[in-house]
């Protein structure tokens, strides 16, 4: 099997490929806002360095959110397009699941810490949730959990930079040490570092959720029974109205019935 993993979350756009063989290909880019322009073409690349077409992917999975609402519509979209092509399900992984996965497996030997998984939701905001790493048993292999979301604690509405920082020191005197990921922890550095229970030394490496960590754990979530949704019911993960929703609503000039 070989299953195709679209990455879009955030500035960067990226694509794994990855098949029961052991082989494995990735590539990513800075998109800025430019998602749509770079990511049908990244597809082709890490295609063309893996030897595959197109026809033979019969697996798919896409980050579904949270992050930015145009990388999410432009990842989301080409991944049902190439399922219905396909006639094949597709299965959306969250983006901060892929984060803390990627974090699990660079944290090294010796007892994992929880994990904080920060995208930055821009308008001084950030989405978050907590990977509590530090309480799961410790495998005689060392490995970190095949599926962090079993250790996550989610906060669903967009955090200020501020009520993140309680939440992490509240996590941090509890635990010892959090990892930060993700840009939102690159973002507000400047709040977080000084505080020594809150590790930022993987941020830069982990800025975005890496397009492989989701194509592996995207795997082993369908080899453990998940199931692929059809294209049509693939929903993204946004949390909150788009930027220019929300510019318009504030914009619009008060009438009957608005205040």
């Amino acid at each position: 099997m070989t299953l195709l993993a679209i990455e879009s979350a955030t500035d960067m756009v990226g694509v794994a490929l990855v098949s029961d063989d052991g082989a494995r290909a990735e590539r990513s880019h800075q998109g800025g806002r430019a998602h749509a322009e770079l990511l049908a073409p990244v597809i082709e690349e890490v295609c063309a360095v893996s030897g595959c077409a197109v026809g033979d992917i019969d697996r798919i999975a896409v980050d579904v959110g949270p992050g930015l609402f145009t990388g999410l519509r432009v990842g989301v979209a080409t991944a049902k397009a190439l399922a219905q092509a396909l006639g094949i399900g597709v299965l959306g992984v969250g983006s901060l699941d892929v984060l803390a996965a990627a974090a699990g497996e660079r944290a090294g030997p010796g007892p994992r810490p929880a994990v904080a998984a920060v995208v930055d939701a821009r308008r001084g905001e950030v989405f978050a949730a907590v990977y509590r790493f530090d309480r799961a048993p410790v495998a005689a292999s060392g490995e970190p959990p095949a599926d962090p979301a079993g250790y996550r604690d989610d906060r669903l509405e967009p955090l200020a930079p501020e009520a993140l920082l309680a939440w992490l020191l509240e996590l941090g005197a509890e635990a010892g040490r959090v990892v930060v990921v993700g840009d939102g922890g690159i973002r507000y550095r400047s709040i977080l570092a000084p505080h020594p229970t809150l590790d930022l030394d993987l941020a830069d490496e982990l800025s975005a959720p890496p397009p492989l960590a989701l194509a592996v754990l995207a795997g082993r979530r369908l080899d453990g029974g998940s199931e692929a949704a059809a294209p049509a019911d693939l929903v993204p993960d946004y949390r909150r109205p788009a930027d220019a929703r929300i510019n318009w609503e504030q914009r619009a000039p008060a009438g009957p019935g608005r205040t």
